[in-house]
């Protein structure tokens, strides 16, 4: 089987999230149950190298991984790479508790076309026993997850291809799981909140909803910052590069904040109200008790106040790394800017320790 999840104890990994616009490499250590960012950074990708987390120029996101790694500094070659949530099928199924792995996966292959809609040699699957079924020890609750290899096979390409080791394929929402519970942490959130973190990219939109500690929904839609690029660029007859640096740099006409990016600012709000009412149809709950932003979208001034407004919840920006020390090679002010976009390739790195 073409691992999922990566079971294996493995050495240190880097954690690398390949997004719509770049990819970013994260490094942590753990000492004595104290974890240390030891290198990081970040590299931006061609334009349309990856669209709607497809990797579409195998040799730009190489080329971007080279890049990232070269300016992380970092010795570490094992790697740890997500596939989007929307490209896996995950099913619990039940199984005779007494098989071992071999047995369990030679049991899931024969009956492999029962759970999957794809031919068996199309697809990397992949199970992890969760345990027994409630009241009954004779019978294991299984996770199936199922995703078409080329997804895989293209990640672990541009990783071979950039001289690193594919070590562990996870999948997003689970590395975004691992992040969500140093933030819960950090925040000190009682496991009875219902809590929102919504991961604002440049192309997607991605909320899960935790309850409990635990991942209760998910759901992404195309949204990001991509749109408020277009904005600029349509409002002051810019190139997309220009754009995208006068967004970052600053130096807009004074306008700016009136015609462009308060405008953006309740879309974002509605982007996330829409989402949030998917939720709740969708399931037994009927509202939230805080608000986590994350993305490359979420540090953009004033958005959080916007967003606590509109949803009348407490929301804070996601920093993973609030309570880590950082090592002297790193710079804290830009990994702390970068903070909130990096809760996957932060997930990603926890893998180290499991």
């Amino acid at each position: 089987m073409t691992g999922l999840f990566g079971r294996k104890k493995t050495s240190a990994l880097l954690g690398l999230d390949v997004s719509s616009t770049s990819v970013k490499l994260l490094e942590i250590s753990n000492a004595g149950g104290k974890y240390k960012v030891e290198s990081y950074a970040v590299a931006t990708l061609p334009p349309g190298a990856v669209v709607e987390k497809n990797i579409n120029d195998l040799d730009g996101v190489r080329d971007s991984v080279i890049k990232a790694q070269q300016l992380s500094k970092s010795k570490v070659k094992n790697v740890a790479v997500a596939v989007a949530g929307s490209a896996v099928i995950l099913k619990n199924i039940e199984m005779d508790a007494g098989l071992n792995d071999y047995d369990m996966e030679q049991q899931i292959v024969a009956e492999a076309d029962q759970y999957i809609p794809y031919a068996l040699d199309e697809v990397a699957i992949d199970f992890d026993v969760l345990g027994t079924v409630e009241g009954n020890d004779d019978v294991a609750d299984v996770l199936l997850a199922a995703c078409r290899k080329e997804n895989v096979d293209m990640r672990v390409d541009a990783i071979e291809r950039a001289g690193l080791q594919p070590k562990v394929v996870d999948i997003e929402a689970y590395a975004m799981e691992r992040s969500f519970k140093l933030l819960q942490s950090n925040l000190a959130l009682d496991d009875d909140k219902v809590i929102a973190l919504i991961d604002i990219g440049a192309t997607m939109t991605t909320l899960n909803v935790f309850h409990g500690g635990q991942s209760v929904y998910t759901r992404e839609q195309l949204f990001g910052g991509k749109q408020l690029t277009e904005d600029i660029q349509r409002r002051y007859g810019m190139s997309v590069a220009e754009a995208g640096l006068a967004k970052k740099q600053g130096g807009l006409p004074d306008d700016y904040d009136s015609e462009v990016l308060n405008p953006f600012r309740d879309a974002v709000v509605q982007q996330i109200t829409r989402a949030l009412q998917f939720f709740f149809s969708a399931t037994q709950y009927n509202d939230i008790d805080f608000a986590i932003l994350a993305g490359g979208v979420a540090s953009l001034e004033g958005l959080a106040e916007k967003v606590q407004e509109g949803l009348g919840v407490g929301v804070e920006t996601a920093n993973p790394f609030a309570e880590m020390a950082v090592a002297s090679k790193v710079d804290a002010l830009a990994l702390s800017n970068d903070a909130p976009s990096l809760m996957i390739a932060c997930g990603l790195a926890m893998r180290s320790f499991e």
